[in-house]
C-alpha cells in the first residue's frame, strides 16, 4: 500500500480530531462561566431573554425575569453571564453611551397621522384637495375619440 493511498483518510481524521477538540474546549467555557453564576449577576439566556439570578441549584437555575416574577430554567439554558455595567446597560438603558436626543416614539400611531391644528389654520387654503375618487365615465351620448367602443375588437 502506498502513502498516497492514506492520504484522504489522515486528513480527514486530523480534521475530525481539530473539529472536536474546539467544541469540547466551548462546552468547557461555557461550564466554567456557569459556575462563575452567583445570586444577582444579570445573564442572558439561550433564548435572547435577560434576567437576574436568584438561586441556584445543581442543575437549573432560578431567574427573575421582571420584578417578583422568577422561573426556573436549565444551567445549560444560560447563554452568557454579564457584568454588571452591560447588563444594566442593555436592560435599564443605564450608561456613559444613552444619547438624550433620541426621538421619542409615541404609543399609538394617531399622533403620526393627526397634523398639528396650527398647520390647519395655516394652510387651508393653500393646500389642494386630493380626490381619490373614481372619475366620472364619459356619457353615453359621447364617442370614444379612437371611434371604437368596448364591445369592438382592437377596444382597450
Amino acid at each position: 500500500m502506498n502513502l498516497v493511498t492514506f492520504l484522504p483518510f489522515i486528513v480527514l481524521i486530523g480534521a475530525m480530531f481539530l473539529m472536536t477538540r474546539s467544541a469540547k474546549k466551548k462546552q468547557q467555557q461555557a461550564a466554567q462561566m456557569r459556575d462563575h453564576m452567583t445570586p444577582g449577576t444579570g445573564v442572558r439566556t439561550i433564548g435572547g431573554m435577560y434576567a437576574t439570578v436568584k438561586e441556584i441549584g445543581d442543575d437549573t437555575v432560578t431567574l427573575e425575569v421582571a420584578p417578583g416574577v422568577h422561573a426556573v430554567f436549565a444551567k445549560n439554558a444560560i447563554g452568557a453571564v454579564l457584568e454588571d455595567a452591560e447588563y444594566n446597560r442593555i436592560v435599564h438603558g443605564m450608561g456613559d453611551d444613552v444619547t438624550t436626543d433620541t426621538p421619542v416614539v409615541p404609543d399609538d400611531a394617531s399622533s403620526l397621522t393627526e397634523a398639528p391644528k396650527a398647520d390647519l389654520t395655516k394652510d387651508e387654503d393653500a393646500a389642494p384637495k386630493l380626490d381619490l375618487g373614481k372619475k366620472d365615465e364619459p356619457k353615453g351620448d359621447e364617442e370614444p375619440k379612437d371611434g371604437k367602443s368596448d364591445g369592438e375588437a382592437g377596444a382597450k
